[in-house]
């Protein structure tokens, strides 16, 4: 078993790794959204003879830029270098499934499972895990390939994928911890992102390239499919994004996984991001004459929010709760509750977080993470993995409140 010191550098190092990577990526994709809704057809018979679809004007840093758009591949030889946008993705593949192997799957027993949720061994756990995340790119690939060049397609696609998502937030939330579902839910789509550019969207782009090299012409219809598949998966890609980030930062506040109507919750919140993604995409077209006025999805979105604001607030403390703060609670009470539902994790032989509660002085120290971890945000124990009941929370917000004594 790997020592939890480095444990936690791996899970740190792992994590800024997966940070970067995932900002690189997310914001080359919001870029060339922008840039592909804010291109101008041009009107010069010089560039119309090159093959420009669209480009655009823009200054930045103190220097002027003109980028420019060629619908499958321009006409003349490219003579410097040609930029492949797929580092991005993979890193952040690769880097998440990193990340989410040493926390979640190597600790399957304490990070994924909850067995006042479901009961069941870590492997067969780690393998339901696994195939959530290639089901739902088998899923959306056939969808996508059924139906996404049809009449209505991208409606169609858009609707059984929304069934799809629905479905699995409330499977994984059947089955896993809240905070592994959440989590869950957003590297199955993350996955599936990242498998658009791996699968469809370089692929094609190689053939063109090659192609080209190579003097040979492609079938028009042939390069038309290309370029279309790739604009699919790509917008597709967009709108995942925001509620990807969304569930990778909800493991940090355990009000949103702990509530019994948690994928519900995961949804709402889903739902908003994609609404509110949608009003930034349209907002540049809108700005150009070419769509309506987008403001509505972000209201809808944000709306949404409220709700989810609204639903999730906590009922007002009840007067007996209010006045038990203000009975002292001696260490000796509070130790016992260390004793049976901390030192397994934060003990002599184990310290997660480099953490000790064994000790009067190591309480002392860790005193205010503790009351944060346990009474305020209601992460630890993980997954209540131990049993603490809600009047030992309540002890130890007492003997925190009153000064956390240790003598």
């Amino acid at each position: 078993m790997i020592d939890a010191y480095w444990l936690e550098w791996g899970n740190l190092l792992l994590r800024w790794l997966h940070v970067i990577v995932a900002i690189a990526w997310i914001g080359s994709s919001f870029y060339f959204v922008f840039l592909d809704n804010n291109l101008i057809a041009p009107q010069s018979p010089e560039a119309k003879a090159k093959g420009l679809s669209g480009e655009m004007w823009a200054v930045h840093g103190g220097g002027f830029y003109n980028p420019q758009k060629y619908m499958v591949a321009p006409k003349q030889k490219i003579d410097s270098k040609l930029h492949w946008f797929y580092w991005e993705s993979y890193s952040t593949f690769l880097s998440g499934f990193a990340l989410f192997t040493l926390l979640y799957l190597y600790n399957a027993s304490t990070f994924l499972i909850d067995k006042s949720v479901f009961d069941w061994t870590p492997p067969v756990a780690i393998t339901t895990a696994l195939s959530f995340l290639v089901v739902f790119w088998f899923i959306y690939d056939v969808v996508c390939r059924t139906f996404g060049f049809k009449k209505n397609g991208e409606m169609i696609v858009g609707g059984i994928m929304m069934v799809v998502i629905v479905f699995a937030s409330w499977l994984a939330c059947q089955l896993f911890a809240g905070r592994a579902a959440f989590l869950l839910i957003g590297a199955m789509m993350a996955t599936a992102m990242s498998a658009n550019v791996f699968f469809w969207i370089i692929p094609g782009q190689r053939k063109v390239v090659a192609a080209m090299k190579a003097g040979i012409e492609l079938d028009p219809e042939e390069l038309a499919m290309y370029g279309k598949r790739g604009k699919q998966r790509s917008v597709h890609n967009t709108y995942f994004t925001l509620p990807v980030i969304f569930t990778m930062l909800s493991n940090h506040y355990s009000f949103l996984y702990t509530n019994d109507n948690r994928w519900i919750i995961l949804v709402l919140m889903m739902i908003a991001g994609a609404l509110i993604r949608q009003f930034f995409v349209q907002r540049h077209g809108y700005h150009h004459g070419r769509a309506k006025n987008p403001v509505g999805y972000a209201i809808v979105g944000v709306v949404v929010i409220f709700v989810v604001i609204a639903i999730l607030k906590p009922a007002p403390s009840t007067q007996a709760a209010a006045t038990a703060s203000q009975e002292p609670v001696a260490y000796i009470k509070v130790n016992e509750v260390f004793q049976s539902r901390c030192i397994a994790c934060h003990g002599a032989q184990i310290q997660l977080k480099n953490v000790r509660l064994d000790s009067p002085e190591s309480v002392k120290k860790h005193a205010a993470l503790v009351y944060q971890q346990v009474v305020v945000t209601r992460q630890m124990p993980m997954n209540n993995s131990t049993g603490i009941t809600e009047k030992e929370r309540l002890l130890i917000k007492n003997w925190y409140q009153n000064g956390a004594p240790t003598q």
